[in-house]
């Protein structure tokens, strides 16, 4: 089942997914411009192969809600979001605030 939400960070609207397939879930939640994810993200890949499309984005892992993914801590990064401030550590929501 694919199920798709508004979520509220600081002032703006942003869309939440998540995705319930056998034995897991995927979660991102997105902006116009990057997204994070939960620890299904590749960003080794993003970064490697597919560097050329300049992907912002972010994984936090051990996520298994929307809200946790909001709070947890991201394990990881594209270059392009370190290029926007977005670094391992800081929470989902405050990299989705850099990304808008």
């Amino acid at each position: 089942m694919v199920t798709m939400e508004p979520i509220t960070v600081g002032e703006h609207t942003l869309i939440g997914v998540e995705v319930r397939l056998p034995k897991t879930t995927l979660l991102s939640i997105s902006t116009s411009r990057g997204y994070i994810m939960c620890g299904a993200l590749d960003v080794g890949l993003l970064n490697e192969k597919l560097s050329d499309r300049h992907i912002i984005a972010a994984r936090a892992v051990g996520v298994r809600t929307l809200s946790q993914l909001l709070a947890a801590p991201l394990e990881s990064v594209t270059i392009e979001a370190e290029r926007l401030g977005i670094v391992p550590g800081m929470t989902g929501a405050d990299a989705l605030l850099l990304m808008v």
